[in-house]
């Protein structure tokens, strides 16, 4: 009987603890709730009773023709239309592009001659690219039609000939490379032309060197989401950790990937955030 009643007390006394314990988890995750709560000041006050007391006129917003300059929104700085290397730079040393530009209007890339980036640096963008792999198939996983789309030349979005070629999934196309595995795969048969629309914002740095708000992309291939404003964890490199240098407005960088990728892009166009 009194063995009985001492696992009887002990129980209880467990349960009791368990109890209090789960009370307290409730009331610090109830002031977490509180705490992370949206409020949205400029709707306090005493609520309007009439339409016009939710209406504003300004500021107002420019007028942007969609297809205004050569194709391209008339806001934005058309940096490639087949005509010319003229916004672009070799890389490695600044001198005149050597890759091909082709009588179609599009460029490829001549294979190890090195990357090529704009001369003119840029902040927060939207971007629209198009890209396309070779039709003729040659090479396997990441040694076919690999190239890359670098934002502020750190930034790698992944260009590959991914149609019955596996590899790793945050390698594969449409990924931020080796950070963020695209939503979908999305893309049109080999040899035909991709788009690629991006909006990114860069990342801050306070004085100190410090990054104080990560940059973020969003990504639509071939009129799908396939990265819907993911943050960026810092450089893309092959090898290790992404890294955070400092840095502020940078060049858009196209990838020679020097496997004879053969990858070609047209249409290029920016708008300035």
């Amino acid at each position: 009987m009194k063995l009985n009643q001492c696992i009887y007390i002990f129980t209880l006394g467990f349960l009791v603890v368990a109890c209090k314990g789960e009370a307290q988890e409730a009331e610090v995750n109830q002031e977490a709730t509180e705490s992370e709560v949206i409020i949205h000041t400029e709707y306090s006050g005493e609520e309007p009773t009439k339409p016009e007391g939710t209406e504003f006129y300004e500021p107002i917003p420019p007028v942007v023709n969609p297809t205004g300059n050569n194709g391209a929104p008339s806001d934005a700085i058309v940096l490639f239309d087949g005509s010319g290397f003229d916004q672009w730079v070799m890389t490695n040393d600044s001198t005149e592009v050597v890759w091909h530009l082709n009588d179609d209007g599009s460029m490829t890339v001549k294979d190890k001659t090195g990357d090529i980036q704009t001369s003119q640096n840029f902040g927060d963008i939207q971007l629209h690219i198009e890209w396309k792999s070779p039709a003729e198939v040659q090479r396997d996983g990441q040694n076919r039609g690999n190239s890359g789309i670098f934002l502020s030349g750190l930034y790698e979005i992944q260009v590959l000939d991914n149609n019955d070629n596996d590899t790793y999934v945050n390698g594969q196309v449409g990924s931020i490379y080796k950070q963020h595995v695209p939503l979908a795969k999305a893309s049109v048969p080999t040899g035909e032309w991709n788009t690629y629309d991006i909006v990114y914002h860069a990342p801050e740095f306070n004085s100190d060197g410090q990054k104080i708000k990560s940059g973020t992309i969003t990504l639509i291939h071939n009129g799908v989401l396939v990265q819907d404003h993911v943050e960026i964890k810092g450089t893309t490199p092959y090898i290790g950790w992404p890294k955070n240098p400092v840095h502020g407005e940078g060049p858009l960088k196209l990838q020679d990937h020097g496997d004879n990728s053969r990858v070609s892009y047209r249409n290029i166009w920016i708008r300035e955030l």
